[in-house]
């Protein structure tokens, strides 16, 4: 693995983790302690990290979002175990809003195959690409302003469609919960079309990795009584799931480990 590649990876990690140790990833690359110091001056240099002593913590900030592919990639497989989880709770024929985001393009390509015959309601261009072949499956995507890199709609185009339906599932992915502060976005204008994908659903479940579980964001979304399901990762005695549920959210968690 080259420089360019280990630092790639070593971000994912800390996107993941919150934090890393050099033993652990001089261990992780079979390089030296001193190889790992310059890629984290590396990164330190670029924002990603500040290196703290043994090691480096993720310092994105409530306000920097970290690249889409670069989400995409960290917990793969985990965000593929929340994805069949979440689409276990729909049912046939349902009317499905589904978010823009790395974690809910998992959600959409678990839908293929699936024969659900869902309506799907989308604001990301690219979880309708994953659906638009689905047989019996109708895909409706919002209007608004092409974000780069993501590939999500954003504006008050995005926002005003979701005026015009009502729904019965919103699969939401976002940056933070928080049982106090509820779930949180980044980006403003993401944030915005977050608020009036809600309003226009039934329901509302939230698909989150552990990682972002105790995580307060720039943007607020929506508050706590406003999310109904919470699908995770986290372990059942996470206090935030535990939060959560004093909160009256149902919490779904993927099968622990092996």
């Amino acid at each position: 693995m080259n420089a360019n590649a280990r630092r790639e990876r070593i971000g994912e990690m800390l996107l993941h983790r919150g934090e890393v140790s050099l033993v652990d990833l001089a261990e992780e690359f079979g390089v030296s302690e001193m190889t790992v110091r310059r890629d984290l001056d590396v990164l330190e240099e670029d924002g990603v990290l500040r290196k703290v002593m043994g090691g480096a913590i993720f310092t994105g900030g409530k306000s920097t979002e970290p690249s889409f592919h670069a989400r995409a990639a960290a917990a793969a497989e985990e965000k593929s175990h929340l994805a069949a989880i979440a689409v276990s709770l729909l049912k046939p024929r349902q009317t499905v809003i589904l978010d823009s985001g790395s974690t809910i393009l998992a959600v959409a390509r678990e839908i293929r195959g699936r024969k659900l015959g869902l309506t799907v309601v989308t604001p990301s261009v690219l979880a309708a690409l994953e659906l638009v072949d689905e047989p019996d499956t109708t895909v409706l995507v919002t209007g608004g302003r092409l974000r780069p890199g993501e590939l999500s709609l954003i504006g008050s185009e995005a926002e005003d469609a979701f005026l015009r339906y009502n729904c019965d599932v919103y699969l939401m992915g976002v940056a933070g919960v928080d049982a106090q502060r509820g779930a949180s976005e980044y980006h403003r204008e993401e944030g915005a079309v977050k608020r009036y994908a809600a309003r226009a659903a039934d329901q509302v479940i939230a698909v989150v990795d552990q990682s972002k579980l105790a995580r307060v964001q720039l943007i607020n979304v929506v508050d706590t009584h406003d999310i109904d399901v919470v699908v995770t990762d986290a372990q059942d005695d996470h206090p935030t799931v535990t939060e959560l549920r004093a909160a009256g959210v149902t919490v779904h968690r993927t099968a622990p480990p092996r």
